[in-house]
């Protein structure tokens, strides 16, 4: 075996028992990301305001950061919402957001993570880590091995199923 051959093994070895606890919690963070549009993992927060009165529903939503607000009755005092009311008279609002418990929500960060925060870095070093697994793994056998023709075929398949779900 070469000496190439033998340092990106190592170097793939080291690098991925050291990012083996960031991998775990990307791909947890990754599964809680996809049910962020529903309220699989949040709990209901129970929140009230004092407003200016006689406001419109879009200034509401603005102030108390839903988007897209629906009326479901309106009178002469009050606005009634999906997530709460709005006393047109006083300004109180009473409404209900659904949140990310504290550790799930830091979780989710690190996918959402940008150039103002620091895990913005934590970012750029694992997905430079990641692109380096993809490339030392091909150094993990030679390349007239049976092994090694067949993981390209799997590579290939990989390619082809992602552009598969990307496109259609």
């Amino acid at each position: 075996m070469s000496t190439t051959n033998q340092k990106m093994r190592i170097y793939h070895r080291y690098l991925g028992f050291f990012l083996a606890g960031i991998m775990a919690i990307y791909s947890l963070s990754g599964i809680v990301l996809i049910f962020r549009d529903d309220n699989t993992f949040k709990i209901s927060i129970q929140n009230q305001k004092s407003l200016s009165p006689n406001l419109t529903l879009e200034q509401i939503g603005k102030e108390i950061k839903i988007k897209e607000l629906k009326v479901i009755s309106e009178t002469d005092q009050a606005i009634t919402f999906k997530q709460g009311a709005y006393n047109k008279m006083n300004g109180e609002v009473n409404y209900t957001t659904n949140e990310l418990p504290t550790v799930l929500k830091k979780l989710t960060n690190l996918h959402k993570a940008d150039t103002k925060d620091p895990l913005y870095y934590l970012n750029i070093f694992f997905g430079c880590s990641l692109l380096f697994f993809v490339i030392s793994s091909f150094w993990m056998f030679l390349p007239s091995t049976t092994i090694f023709k067949k993981g390209l075929y799997f590579t290939l398949a990989g390619i082809v199923l992602a552009l598969i779900m990307l496109f259609v």
